[in-house]
């Protein structure tokens, strides 16, 4: 019960619905900079609270320098699937630190769905769609719960599922997924690497132009896609979540059904 003479404390406005949002927040920032969005994604109330999910992979490090010059203590949650390569592990720490970033969070599976549904670490032999589920998907979806929006580093040249991305995107009816990078060609990716002299993956002087889990991930040969050699031999572009119709899809999507 409110006491005599206290004055009530506004209630924050609820935010509209997720669809609603990114069609009005793509059209207010259609002809903006990768950075401006970012600086949006960071501070617009129809965004809400966000988090950068990263895989501190081959072309990481580029969103996380930008979040490091707009807000060092940005939730950066890097989901450590326990079957990544050492030099990832590394560079992780190494970036971490070189930025300046003090909001990391690493996002694990959980022990007891580890044991009980892949206690040999055999699972991505027979069900690469379900190994991703229990170390990639589900720790991210608890990652990402007390968020509104993420932050991805996805781009439309790096597949066909991607390329008709937005900078802003419904993630079903509960969250926006924000991808700043949307546009980049891949010479924009390696420009702003050089140019801020930032460090890179160790793995992509070995031939690995984009890298994941460590048995799930070959390097590349001269001329190939630079995803070849993600899951090779697979009918897989993806690891996690995809909308297809406003409904959750998970593992490969059908062809031609990408949202």
């Amino acid at each position: 019960m409110k006491k005599q003479g206290e004055v009530p404390v506004p209630l924050e406005a609820p935010l509209d619905p997720v669809t609603e949002r990114v069609a009005h927040l793509n059209e207010r920032y259609r002809h903006h900079s990768a950075t401006s969005v970012l600086e949006r994604a960071l501070s617009d109330p129809q965004v809400g609270s966000t988090a950068l999910v990263s895989s501190f992979g081959a072309e990481s490090v580029v969103l996380l320098h930008m979040v490091s010059v707009i807000d060092k203590t940005t939730p950066v949650l890097f989901v450590d699937t326990q079957m990544l390569f050492e030099e990832t592990l590394a560079y992780q720490a190494e970036v971490a630190e070189k930025l300046g970033l003090s909001g990391v969070r690493r996002i694990q599976p959980c022990e007891t769905d580890l044991f009980r549904e892949d206690h040999d670490g055999t699972l991505h032999k027979v069900n690469q769609d379900a190994c991703c589920d229990l170390r990639k998907t589900r720790p991210l979806e608890r990652g990402l719960a007390p968020f509104d929006a993420w932050i991805t580093g996805r781009k439309r040249f790096q597949s066909g599922t991607r390329a008709a991305l937005e900078f802003f995107e419904a993630d079903g009816d509960r969250r926006i997924k924000v991808n700043p990078l949307a546009h980049w060609a891949p010479q924009d990716v390696q420009d702003y690497m050089v140019n801020n002299r930032l460090p890179r993956h160790p793995l992509v002087a070995q031939g690995y132009p984009s890298i994941g889990c460590a048995p799930c991930t070959t390097p590349v040969k001269p001329g190939e896609d630079p995803r070849a050699g993600r899951w090779r031999g697979a009918d897989k572009e993806e690891c996690g979540i995809h909308f297809v119709n406003g409904k959750v899809v998970r593992g490969p999507l059908p062809k031609g059904d990408v949202a």
